[in-house]
């Protein structure tokens, strides 16, 4: 299993890390940590994939993210231990993690200082998609949000060639790009007249991603 976060920090240090690493399992719709939990784990994403939500002012839930394989989620955890975790993350389907606990990464870096580089890459890629996704907000308009949102997905879900399954409703992809649910019904119908993707009852099906990507 390859973690591409992480393809520039030292095999050693990464070996180090994955050692004292634990097997979780999850099912599909189990939760892995509630929004307002004590952070006390960093889980790196080896099957599965899981959403992370959050809850609006509305006392709606949004989805924040879609991860995969060879992600890596919780790492606030390693910084701000006890800190409440700032998002809920949910299996979307059979799920395995390998979980770091603070107390184990505080004692690899007290013992491998080179060990922080771990640290450093996952926070950088971060800020990165961060970043990235702020800009967007400020300067992109919603329906290039939304058809963003709908490339990043396609490449999170998509197994060989062919077409892409993505198996959000409506609402999560709104939430994903920030923007209301009929401006995604609308961008959606859009890009289905235009033969790019197919609407389905909670999923969409993406035939031709570069089409879609002309009008991001």
């Amino acid at each position: 299993m390859s973690w591409p976060l992480l393809d520039g920090v030292p095999a050693p240090d990464v070996e180090r890390l994955l050692a004292t690493a634990r097997r979780r399992t999850f099912v599909r719709g189990e939760v892995v940590f509630h929004e307002g939990d004590p952070a006390d784990t960093l889980h790196l994403l080896r099957t599965g994939r899981v959403a992370v939500r959050t809850k609006t002012e509305y006392a709606d839930e949004a989805i924040l993210a879609v991860l995969g394989p060879g992600q890596i989620f919780g790492e606030l955890a390693l910084l701000t231990p006890g800190a409440p975790r700032s998002a809920t993350v949910g299996a979307l389907e059979d799920t395995e993690t390998l979980s770091v606990h603070q107390l184990d990464f505080a004692r690899l870096r007290r013992e491998h200082p080179g060990t922080t580089e771990v640290l450093i890459a996952i926070l950088a890629e971060q800020v990165r998609r961060l970043s990235l996704h702020l800009r967007e907000a400020l300067y992109l308009p919603a329906d290039s949000r939304v058809r963003r949102r709908l490339l990043e997905m396609a490449e999170a879900y998509r197994e060989g060639e062919g077409e892409v399954v993505i198996p959000l409703t409506q609402d999560d992809i709104a939430g994903l790009a920030g923007a209301s649910r009929q401006l995604v019904n609308r961008v959606l119908k859009e890009d289905e007249e235009r033969g790019t993707l197919r609407i389905g009852r909670g999923r969409t099906t993406i035939f031709d991603p570069e089409g879609i990507r002309r009008y991001a």
